[in-house]
């Protein structure tokens, strides 16, 4: 098993993809907090796994936008298990929809707040453990938007990239511990936020509403993609690759391995992604 004796907190667990990641987590090994704001949906998830795995799972009601909350989070879970080795950060909402002039103000914030906010407290919250510890995996979501523009989705594409540039960062600051941190990109996955954008018609825009409608007739990208993804980068398969932003679709991470030393050093991989140019050249030059 991949993740054994592992523990891991997995926020929007209850979700989509963050429900097939806890699934998968829990197969390989991991104990596993899943951490959702929706009660309703927690519980749900809880009675699915209907005992798999039971003494190695713990559902927390928590919005991760509340410091406290994030903290208290991270407390019970070292107070269950013992110690964080993993955190995924699946949280996240779509909403607005629509041209910037037209969205609700409140809601372009509060998007920002649990994409972008709500990654870094948990980030910031569990950190001090793996510093501790000199090791840890933190696995960051970015999605549709991040390397793109992405009219009538301005909030949720923003705060994806951010995501991206935040996780290169924390990635450098931590890297001296030991600590590893990446980001994914999980491709076009049917969930709760593709009907979204085909219930709010025009204004998602032509492009991605016909995209979401495709999807839904077609099928999308499977969540089972995004979740071998994120057990590769918390097992000890990935050592070595840090502050890259990894396409769960088109990127060909299943051969890493052959050759983790030259990832390491390229900026392939990243929010710049310029192709056989190594990060330091790049600072050497600006």
């Amino acid at each position: 098993m991949k993740l054994k004796n592992k523990v891991a907190i997995i926020t929007g667990g209850a979700g989509g993809i963050g429900k097939t990641i806890v699934k998968y987590y829990l197969k390989e090994g991991a104990s596993v907090i899943i951490a959702e704001i929706n009660n309703l949906e927690l519980e749900a998830m809880l009675n699915e796994l209907n005992g798999e795995g039971i003494n190695r799972m713990l559902g927390v009601t928590a919005d991760i936008t509340d410091i406290q909350q994030v903290k208290d989070l991270v407390k019970q879970t070292v107070s269950t298990f013992g110690t964080v080795d993993i955190l995924v950060n699946v949280a996240g909402i779509q909403k607005p929809i629509g041209r910037l002039i037209e969205v609700n103000a409140d809601e372009w914030i509060k998007n920002i707040n649990t994409n972008l906010i709500g990654t870094m407290l948990c980030c910031k919250y569990v950190l001090p453990i793996m510093i501790s510890k000199k090791k840890g995996k933190i696995i960051n979501f970015s999605g549709g938007g991040a390397t793109f523009p992405r009219p009538h989705f301005s909030a949720y594409a923003s705060a994806k990239a951010a995501i991206v540039r935040f996780t290169e960062t924390i990635a450098e600051e931590v890297n001296e511990f030991g600590i590893e941190i990446n980001a994914i990109s999980p491709g076009s996955v049917y969930t709760k936020m593709l009907e979204e954008i085909i219930s709010a018609g025009a204004k998602s825009g032509e492009k991605d509403l016909t995209t979401a409608i495709k999807i839904k007739n077609n099928g999308g990208t499977p969540p089972e993609f995004p979740a071998e993804l994120a057990v590769f980068l918390a097992s000890s398969a990935s050592d070595g690759i840090t502050g890259k932003l990894i396409s769960a679709v088109w990127d060909d991470w299943k051969n890493f391995g052959k050759n983790i030393s030259e990832i390491k050093y390229s900026s392939l991989f990243t929010l710049r992604r310029v192709d056989g140019v190594k990060i330091t050249e790049m600072r050497n030059e600006a």
